[in-house]
């Protein structure tokens, strides 16, 4: 009962706040066929939307996760 509230109390915080931007640079990982890993970091910086909230809500990741990961790495 105490989660269930306190997921509810943490949705109505971020339903009442704006969304927050942060931008994210992304990069390739290419493996290669050595067994070594090429890193890529010629992709443009992107912006992403995060929600001020402790947990996930709405599809957008907490702003306190962005503010520590603002690099994003695509696997290829």
């Amino acid at each position: 009962m105490a989660l269930a509230a306190s997921y509810a109390a943490d949705f109505a915080v971020a339903k009442s706040r704006p969304l927050g931007l942060f931008v994210v640079q992304p990069f390739y990982a290419i493996h290669q066929k050595n067994g070594k890993i090429e890193f890529d970091y010629g992709v443009a910086p992107e912006t992403q939307s995060c929600v001020a909230s402790a947990l996930p809500h709405f599809g957008y990741t907490p702003c306190w996760y962005l503010s520590g990961h603002r690099t994003r790495k695509i696997e290829i």
